[in-house]
């Protein structure tokens, strides 16, 4: 242009920032956002979901007995046996609709758009985001209220420190202690859910602090000290707990949240107790001939197959809003109470 000074130059940027414009620092590469990450929700692979078509509804439950009992009897001659009962009772499940809704403001995000700010920021992204995780971070709450805390279960085991006295009918020695046999006591968790439920349990949920204790109880990695190698030294994790304890898996609750009221100083804690643990025996899905300590009922409350939903919808006229909404309807609910056996102060 004849001037010396192209646009876009070193020139030409020294000029700007001279007057005052400030370049745009913004990494496009990363940003800080604390949400969970997803591995870490457990609420939905702990107890089976049953999709259900109305809100509200009955369920049957065969009576356990009946079904137990050598009902079989030898035939008269010239007769017939009684009939068998096989008796049945009902529960209800109810799914509530929850519902979180964020605000976007469609003038104030052309400066995002415009500014080539890193997508993390882009509002209707980033939103979008804090819906799903917020869905998510409520489905791990209610589990932890509904089946992952002390007076849930009626077979319920609290852990107390070795001494004098020897644990009573429903204490434990608590795994954190050298004293303890987490094995032993596991086996015989078993064999009670085995015998009342005839169902062998098949999943351990562990609280973060009682997984930590685990994987440094002595008695544990005694049996594995000599399966390491120098490449790969031999290490307690939720594998191979599942194999020491006999169970197909093992799930540690890692999430936390922000149990602070808007406003207040942050105060981060563990969403399930951290010194809890849970036995049980679940369905991979729902069944019409099997047991299931727990169940998650969801409803579809819009139709489109989904129990959790995300929408967007426009504000009144004039504000240049939108928003943006999550709704989610379930109902968590103990089915069974002698699939399971819940141990508190683990540690």
């Amino acid at each position: 242009m004849g001037t010396g000074r192209e646009v876009g130059s070193a020139t030409e940027l020294q000029a700007r920032i001279a007057k005052g414009w400030k370049p745009n620092r913004y990494l496009t590469n990363m940003s800080m956002a604390f949400f969970n990450s997803t591995a870490d929700y457990v609420a939905t692979s702990i107890f089976p979901i049953c999709p259900v078509e109305f809100s509200t509804g009955y369920y049957y439950i065969y009576n356990k007995g009946d079904l137990a009992r050598d009902n079989v009897q030898r035939k008269p001659k010239f007769g017939k046996v009684t009939p068998a009962q096989m008796g049945h009772t009902d529960d209800t499940y109810r799914c509530e609709v929850d519902q979180i809704i964020v605000g976007i403001d469609q003038i104030g995000a052309q400066n995002y758009q415009r500014a080539n700010v890193p997508p993390s920021i882009d509002p209707k992204r980033a939103k979008n985001r804090f819906v799903t995780d917020q869905q998510l971070l409520h489905l791990d709450i209610m589990f932890a209220n509904n089946f992952f805390k002390s007076g849930v279960w009626a077979h319920e085991f609290e852990g107390i420190a070795s001494g004098g006295t020897a644990p009573g009918a429903n204490q434990m020695i608590k795994f954190s202690d050298a004293n303890s046999d987490p094995i032993r006591f596991f086996d015989a968790r078993k064999r009670q859910i085995r015998l009342d439920g005839r169902r062998t349990p098949n999943k351990l949920t562990l609280g973060y602090d009682t997984y930590l204790a685990l994987k440094e109880h002595p008695d544990l990695l005694e049996r594995v000290k000599y399966s390491g190698s120098t490449a790969n030294p031999a290490q307690v994790n939720e594998r191979v707990l599942a194999e020491l304890f006999g169970v197909d898996e093992v799930k540690v609750l890692y999430a936390t949240y922000n149990a602070a009221e808007e406003g207040q100083s942050d105060d981060m804690q563990f969403i399930c107790e951290p010194d809890g643990a849970l036995l049980s025996y679940t369905t991979s899905s729902p069944r019409i001939d099997e047991p299931s300590a727990g169940y998650i009922f969801t409803w579809d409350m819009l139709g489109n197959g989904n129990f959790m939903a995300t929408d967007v919808f426009e504000g009144e006229g004039g504000t240049h809003a939108e928003f943006m909404e999550g709704l989610l309807s379930t109902d968590m609910k103990k089915t069974c109470d002698d699939l399971a056996c819940y141990m508190k102060t683990c540690v």
